[in-house]
């Protein structure tokens, strides 16, 4: 699977209107076929940056980039950064989430 996770710093007036700003292309994502998350989080230590962590199968992300919704969030989303965001992308040989070895819960 294609593993990303990407930091966005927003403008302090634009962080409280970004899950709004970005609901329709989280939205169009998550029904993509190959999709397998897209969740935004938001810092516990800085109120202006968010979190993406995405997760599409292998043969799904070049679909999901030459998408209309992507192209029109890569036009909107710049007018409420301060910078480009960072990235980490990796194709990883795993195809959803593993449990934690360190740490286990018994019910």
């Amino acid at each position: 699977m294609i593993f990303i996770v990407a930091k966005f710093k927003t403008k302090p007036e634009w962080s409280e209107r970004w899950l709004e700003l970005t609901r329709p292309f989280t939205e169009a994502t998550r029904n993509e076929p190959g999709n397998l998350w897209f969740d935004w989080s938001r810092s516990v230590d800085n109120p202006n940056e968010f979190v993406l962590v995405e997760a599409f199968q292998d043969d799904a992300g070049g679909a999901h980039v030459n998408s209309e919704h992507f192209k029109q969030a890569m036009l909107i989303m710049p007018e409420g950064l301060v910078e480009t965001p960072r990235i980490i992308s990796q194709s990883v040989d795993q195809d959803g989430w593993g449990q934690m070895g360190e740490l286990s819960v018994s019910s």
